[in-house]
């Protein structure tokens, strides 16, 4: 009688079992079959905005963006390392058109993301930026960027405060030049700061260097030449974003 109990027992608990492993699975299924729903939601909602006008406009103006601002970067870089601003170690350069193959594609993304945010804020704040919105002051900007960047490297001052202070009022100009918007000069400002931050973790690290640093291992002036380039960067990203209709309305 005893043994009778216990396999009604051991019966009863293994059906229980089998009914909770049931539940559980089904719940697992459902669960994997919203996952997978959602997710082809997903890809398809990507791939519609992908394909898309303003999904190939988004690509386009992000290509243009990403090299403009690695062959910026490639030529500035040339020229603070000529005048032996910038030193890289020795096994991480061989020659100078091969030093710091790294630079060009940062500079090229960080130039992409920072052309795109400008008119996605001047949109999001309601403020569209219409200041001097065509190709020739553009330009003007990008001559007056590599002006100052060859201001610090070409310009010798008594000290770096000098210098420093003659950049500032120089990157200041060109907002004033080109921008004038108060979207501008905070994003240049942001800018200006995350990338000196950025830098001085690097140069702390030994990544590269820079010859008499005068500020927690970098020049003091660097975050002028941030702040500018962003200015320029955030110019060309707007003027990018422009659409037919908006160009013909500023001529």
């Amino acid at each position: 009688m005893p043994r009778l109990e216990e396999h009604c027992w051991s019966c009863s608990c293994a059906r229980s079992i089998d009914k909770e492993s049931k539940k559980l699975s089904t719940w697992l299924t459902r669960r994997a079959g919203a996952a997978m729903s959602s997710l082809n939601s997903l890809l398809g909602l990507a791939y519609g905005t992908l394909a898309s006008n303003q999904g190939r406009s988004l690509i386009r103006r992000s290509l243009v963006l990403f090299t403009v601002g690695a062959f910026l970067a490639l030529v500035l870089n040339l020229l603070q390392i000529q005048r032996n601003v910038t030193l890289f170690p020795d096994e991480v350069i061989a020659t100078i058109f091969s030093s710091a193959w790294w630079v060009p594609p940062c500079c090229g993304t960080a130039a992409a993301v920072v052309g795109l945010l400008y008119p996605c804020i001047d949109s999001h704040l309601g403020e569209p930026h219409k200041f001097k919105r065509e190709w020739a002051s553009v330009m003007r900007c990008i001559a007056v960027f590599v002006g100052i960047n060859h201001a610090s490297a070409k310009l010798d001052f008594a000290n770096n405060v000098q210098l420093s202070l003659t950049l500032a009022a120089l990157s200041l100009g060109l907002w004033w030049t080109f921008d004038r918007s108060r979207s501008g000069l905070g994003l240049g400002i942001t800018i200006a700061f995350l990338a000196t931050l950025i830098t001085q973790f690097l140069v702390y690290n030994g990544v590269y260097q820079y010859t008499s640093p005068d500020f927690l291992y970098i020049r003091s002036w660097l975050p002028c030449i941030f702040f500018s380039g962003g200015v320029t960067v955030g110019n060309i990203g707007r003027q990018l974003a422009m659409g037919p209709t908006e160009k013909v309305h500023a001529d």
